[in-house]
Order: C-alpha cells, then sequence, then structure tokens
C-alpha cells in the first residue's frame, strides 16, 4: 500500500529553511509529491541499469539528490531511517535520521523509474576522510558506512598510521569500528655495528721448589707448588710453561738439596674487531652471531639408560660475538630500534665438573637498549669495562714470612687483566639494487691456467671489471648497497 507523506508540521520549517535558496518561491515544493511506504510493503524493482550506487548520509546531516528529468514521485524505504523533502521539480532533499540503510526511488510523470538508490545512514565517513588526509599525510585510509559501524578501508605503509586512523575512527564510531587496513610494502633497515674490544694482561711469577735428603737417608722433604706424598714417594708438579728454570745442588751438613727457582713474567694484548651487517624489515626482528656452540651435557628428569642412571642428552650453547634488532621506520623517517648485542668467550677458569663431567664457563657482556635515529646516524656504547688483578702467595708457614730469606720458602703470582669494549650501532634506510650492479669478490679473480702455475709460479690470475650499470632508479634511496 501506498500512501502520500504529508509532513504538516516539517513543510513550513523547511519552505522557510530553502527560501534563501530558492529565491523566496516556496511553491517550489509543491510539484513533487512525497509518498512513503512502510519496508514490508510490495515494491517495485528497477532495472540495474537505473541503480544510483549508495549515497552515504551522517545523522543528522544532509544530502542533495538531483535528477536529469523532472521527478513527480519519490519513496523512500524506511522513513525511521532517512527523509525526504522536495526541493525543485529535479531535485529531492535527504536528512539522515537513524542508523541503518534504507532506500530511494524515484518516478518520473509516466510511472516509469527514473533510478534506485541505496541510503546508508551512519558515522560522518566523509568528515573523518577529511581529518585522515589532514592528521596522517600519505596515508592512503578510506571509511565507508556498514550499519551503524565504520568500515576503514585503504593502504598504509607503517603499523602507526593504522593505529592513529582507529583512534580517529572511535570517536566517530565509538567501538563499532572494523579495520580492513592493508599494510603496504615496509621500508628495509640495514643496521651496521662495529665491536671494538681491546684486552691486555700482565702476570708476574716467581717460584722456589725442589728436593732435600740426607746423606743416610732418614731424612727427606719437598718444597714446592703442587708438593704431595704418594705410595710413600715425595713429588711435586710438574714445572710447566715458565720462561726460565735455574737448577742448583746444595749441601747443608749431611742435607743435600736439590732446588729450582722458575721465572716468569708475561705481557699480552689482544683486539678483536667485528663487523656485522644486517637486514630487516621495518617492525621485523634480524639476529646475528659470529662465533660457534659448545656442547653442555644435560640429565633429563624421570629418564633412565639400560644401566639405571640418569639420561644424558648434549645442548648446545651458543658464544661469540651476537646481535639482535628490532626496527620500526616512523611516520617521519625516523628508525626506532631495539637492539639487544653481546659479546661472549669460553672461560676455562669458570668451568665447572659433574659427575667427571667438566662444563666450561662463559664470559659475557651484553648491552640492550631502545633508541631513535635516523638514517645515517651512529650511537656508541662504551664503558664497558673490566679490569682484574689477582694474586697468589703460597709458602711453608713461618719460613714464609721471614725477611729476604722469606722469598725461598715461598711461590708468588700476580696476574692484571683489563679489557674494553665499544659498540657503535648505525642504521640506514635502503632499497634493493638490481642484479647487474652487483660485484662478487670471486668475479675479480680467473681461474688459474696450469701452465703458468706450473711454470711461473702464478696462484691466480686477476682481471680487470667493466663498471657496473648505473642507470635510473624508479625509487630513490639514500644509501646503495
Amino acid at each position: 500500500m501506498l500512501r502520500e507523506f504529508v509532513l504538516p508540521a516539517l513543510r513550513p520549517l523547511m519552505r522557510s529553511m530553502l527560501r534563501p535558496m530558492l529565491g523566496g518561491a516556496g511553491h517550489a515544493m509543491l510539484p513533487l509529491a512525497l509518498l512513503c511506504t512502510a519496508a514490508t510493503a510490495s515494491a517495485q524493482y528497477a532495472p540495474t541499469g537505473l541503480h544510483g550506487g549508495t549515497l552515504e548520509i551522517p545523522v543528522n546531516k544532509s544530502q542533495i539528490v538531483s535528477a536529469d528529468r523532472p521527478i513527480a514521485k519519490a519513496m523512500i524505504g524506511s522513513p525511521e531511517i532517512a527523509d525526504i523533502v522536495p526541493l525543485t521539480d529535479r531535485s529531492v532533499y535527504v536528512l539522515g535520521k537513524g542508523m541503518g540503510t534504507t532506500s530511494l526511488t524515484l518516478y518520473d510523470g509516466s510511472g516509469r523509474v527514473l533510478t534506485v538508490m541505496n541510503i546508508a545512514v551512519g558515522p560522518d565517513a566523509e568528515t573523518f576522510r577529511e581529518q585522515v588526509a589532514r592528521l596522517i599525510p600519505g596515508a592512503q585510509i578510506d571509511a565507508q558506512i556498514s550499519g551503524d559501524s565504520l568500515v576503514l578501508t585503504g593502504l598504509a605503509y607503517d603499523a602507526g598510521s593504522i593505529d592513529r586512523a582507529m583512534q580517529l575512527a572511535r570517536t566517530y564510531a565509538g567501538d563499532k569500528v572494523v579495520n580492513m587496513i592493508g599494510l603496504g610494502a615496509s621500508q628495509q633497515v640495514m643496521l651496521e655495528v662495529r665491536f671494538a674490544e681491546v684486552s691486555r694482561t700482565i702476570g708476574e711469577e716467581l717460584g722456589v721448589s725442589g728436593f732435600g735428603i740426607s746423606d743416610d737417608g732418614d731424612f727427606r722433604g719437598v718444597q714446592g707448588r703442587g708438593a704431595n706424598l704418594l705410595g710413600g714417594a715425595l713429588d711435586i708438579d710438574p714445572i710447566l710453561g715458565k720462561f726460565g728454570v735455574l737448577n742448583g745442588l746444595l749441601e747443608i751438613g749431611d742435607v743435600t738439596i736439590d732446588a729450582y727457582l722458575d721465572t716468569l713474567e708475561s705481557k699480552g694484548l689482544s683486539r678483536t674487531l667485528a663487523k656485522p651487517t644486517l637486514v630487516a624489515l621495518s617492525g621485523e626482528t634480524a639476529s646475528f652471531l659470529a662465533g660457534g656452540e659448545f656442547p653442555i651435557p644435560v640429565a633429563q628428569s624421570g629418564g633412565l639408560d639400560d644401566d639405571g642412571g640418569a639420561t644424558i642428552t648434549v645442548e648446545f650453547k651458543p658464544f661469540g660475538v651476537s646481535l639482535s634488532f628490532t626496527p620500526t621506520v616512523l611516520s617521519d623517517k625516523t628508525i626506532n630500534l631495539v637492539v639487544e648485542q653481546g659479546v661472549s668467550a669460553i672461560d676455562p677458569s669458570a668451568s665447572v665438573t659433574v659427575s667427571g663431567l667438566t662444563v666450561p664457563g662463559l664470559q659475557t657482556r651484553r648491552a640492550n637498549t631502545v633508541l631513535e635515529l635516523r638514517d645515517g646516524e651512529s650511537f656508541a656504547i662504551a664503558g664497558l669495562l673490566r679490569d682484574e688483578t689477582t694474586t697468589s702467595v703460597q709458602g711453608l708457614p713461618f719460613l714464609s714470612s721471614l725477611p729476604i730469606l722469606g722469598s725461598l720458602f715461598r711461590s708468588s703470582q700476580y696476574q692484571k687483566g683489563q679489557t674494553e669494549l665499544l659498540i657503535v650501532v648505525t642504521p640506514r634506510l635502503v632499497q634493493p639494487i638490481r642484479p647487474d650492479q652487483v660485484r662478487l669478490p670471486t668475479d675479480r679473480i680467473a681461474d688459474p691456467h696450469p701452465a703458468d702455475v706450473l711454470l711461473n709460479g702464478d696462484d691466480y690470475q686477476p682481471q680487470t671489471l667493466p663498471p657496473a650499470q648505473s642507470g635510473p632508479s624508479t625509487e630513490v634511496s639514500d644509501y646503495e648497497l
């Protein structure tokens, strides 16, 4: 059933509002008859070619629909969602009243359908698009109304832009926001890291050891590092790794003493440098390890072998120079970095022995930090210092404490170690290069001819390479690999 849609209260109000636009001709609203039908009423369907698309109208806002031919009748599917008011014989004023979707059908004077369009009333998507263009420049984010929700579509190039768009959309639709924004190709970040370590050691040793025995064999004695009695025989640890060993025989009364003097002074300097380079996508993690892995026996709880003992498995622990970083490229091309780096080395002095198995220890220095840099800027982690001093004195009680002569009854060791580690990190924004721009170290060396090797002794033949092609690129990069 069709009924005429008459608004006695709204018509004078709309006539007074629209009179300035219509030049005071309020009667221009009369040629158009407004008819409304409920959604459950019988509907007339228009051909597909007459479909006028979808018109999005924010709640309590309006749009004007115009036709190229005179409009005799207009029908709205649900007056609770949208209302219509005639302006002229070729235009209709559509007001959004409630959340939802309905349809608007326009007819000409002979009853033929001019057009059918969907009316979507919901959050203000148009104002949202304007704010996105102003507040998030560069992001290709769009919004559509779907019922009482706001659907976000389009493309963004970083996660921060998507998060800001979601926060902005919630001010329009609350929690009824559907995020369908795609993340475009991420920027690639190359991280150059330099590990520089200098270690210096100083060591001095002075020890006296020897054997003493009387002529009749009634007296025997031994002095020195590692002195022991085994099976009735006196013994000491062998003197190994010393730079100088002096030996002499002394006789004091009927006692013959076979004395040894060992001395050592050592100085050492070592330099370690590693320059790992990693490339990762924005938001992804890349890791690097230059070193190795050593085995550690692990007893499994609840597992027994054939002999009734605990089942032993082997796990491997890494050591060496390690690096792990997660870059995130922000909207202003600033690079946020989460960096974890460390240097470790096997230390036999820190080893432990369990059930006859010796497990070595590790000397480890780590640094974890979060910071922000721009392309090509560097930061340094310094102050990773280690200063160790060790002294050891072994001797005979009382006799080793005597002035001057006490040095004959003791062995002394002095060791000092100093280590300094410096880490320099430089992030760069990079783009891929063409294959013809890549030059490998092996490209400069040709396979030698057997005659050149046998007759001339040439172990390789260097060759000159043509310069790499440097054609135009579709993308401009601040750094070239």
